[in-house]
């Protein structure tokens, strides 16, 4: 088993939610990759006063260290920031179970070595209603078998690009890809300036 995961799930019940809720406009300031958890969600996460939001599901002692996100369609959808992803990861998701994601959303992720993946919505109700009877769910992310697995509920297997899964398996993103041939980039820039001297 090449475990690509292994982490608490937490539910986020809700469709639609864009980078705007993931993480607000204010905190878009910085380039540094740094400190975007504590903004995460943050007008959910906080009251006006600073303080946490106990209703809040992320807030429930319950979930805290929790690095596998349960929601449901069209999450990330909204502008393009990767700051959303910098935010998620910060704050300790590692994968994330959803109808479907936005598209821009979902390259990001992967590029920032976030496993995202599109679940049935008969499956998403099922691991819902689970959540509601059973504590401390952990999940196994098997990225080789492509299967979710754990004590609590039976094996689900999850379809992935074979692309993105090479990348998530090797640490890669699209700069680390195209590194791998540098070689052959370089020989083909050499042997095009021979050809073509004019250029």
């Amino acid at each position: 088993m090449n475990i690509f995961h292994r982490g608490l799930l937490a539910p986020l019940d809700k469709n639609n939610v864009d980078t705007d809720q993931i993480i607000p406009k204010q905190f878009l300031t910085s380039i540094s990759r740094e400190g975007f958890d504590k903004a995460l969600f943050y007008d959910w996460r906080y009251l006006e006063n600073g303080q946490p939001n106990p209703e809040f599901v992320l807030n429930y002692p319950r979930y805290q260290g929790a690095s596998v996100l349960l929601t449901r369609n069209n999450f990330g959808c909204g502008s393009s920031r990767e700051h959303a992803p910098w935010a998620l990861k910060q704050y300790g998701f590692k994968v994330i179970l959803a109808g479907s994601f936005a598209d821009i959303f979902f390259t990001n992720c992967i590029n920032n070595q976030i496993l995202v993946i599109t679940l049935p919505d008969n499956t998403l109700e099922q691991l819902f209603s689970l959540n509601k009877s059973e504590q401390n769910i952990q999940i196994t992310v098997d990225l080789e078998n492509q299967l979710l697995t754990s004590k609590q509920f039976a094996d689900i297997h999850f379809d992935i690009r074979p692309d993105i899964k090479q990348r998530l398996l090797s640490g890669l993103d699209f700069i680390g890809v195209t590194e791998k041939f540098s070689d052959k980039i370089a020989r083909f820039e050499q042997q095009l300036a021979s050809a073509r001297p004019w250029q």
